[in-house]
């Protein structure tokens, strides 16, 4: 299949599974990724503020804030900038596609940041990630070389194999149930 075959497919797979059951699905995958040595060593972590197609990090985020600097990006043009998240009260619906966004300084030290956990539309069994098609996070990803990257997936975005381009960014671990 090729990446707009499985985008399509999993886009229709994401449809049959209702928002509550995926937030349910989500928390083990979630707690997972609290339990992995690098995170729980981990200072500095990018998150993401989940939107209702991927999995669900909502809780997650406000487990942890207060434990580790814990960063959420915000889309500006075609890049992501990375803001601390300090609270629900520091969120605010991002201009550009609606998703909340943390307000407060731009984080620009990329080399203190320990563990990136990443959405996907799809990964494969090599810890290949296949985005939406904007390329926000691979660019991010090139500049974060020494980060632990995590994938984070439900079981029907996980395939034997997908297509790589050469600026795919691939993970260190893809957690999936």
């Amino acid at each position: 299949m090729d990446k707009s075959e499985i985008r399509r497919l999993v886009r229709a797979r994401k449809k049959e599974v209702p928002l509550d059951e995926k937030i349910r699905r989500s928390a083990p995958l979630m707690e997972k990724v609290g339990c992995l040595p690098a995170y729980i060593r981990a200072k500095t972590v990018l998150l993401y503020w989940s939107m209702d197609d991927e999995v669900y990090t909502h809780d997650f985020v406000m487990k942890h804030y207060l434990s580790k600097c814990l960063l959420l990006p915000c889309v500006e043009g075609d890049d992501l900038l990375l803001r601390q998240y300090t609270g629900p009260e520091s969120m605010r619906p991002g201009p550009q596609f609606g998703i909340p966004e943390p307000q407060g300084p731009q984080f620009t030290d990329l080399e203190k940041i320990d563990v990136i956990v990443v959405p996907g539309v799809a990964f494969d069994r090599q810890c290949n990630r296949m985005g939406r098609g904007r390329g926000f996070y691979d660019r991010l990803l090139k500049s974060t070389p020494n980060a632990v990257k995590v994938g984070v997936a439900f079981d029907f975005q996980v395939f034997d194999i997908i297509p790589v381009e050469s600026f795919d960014v691939p993970m260190d671990v893809v957690i999936s149930e």
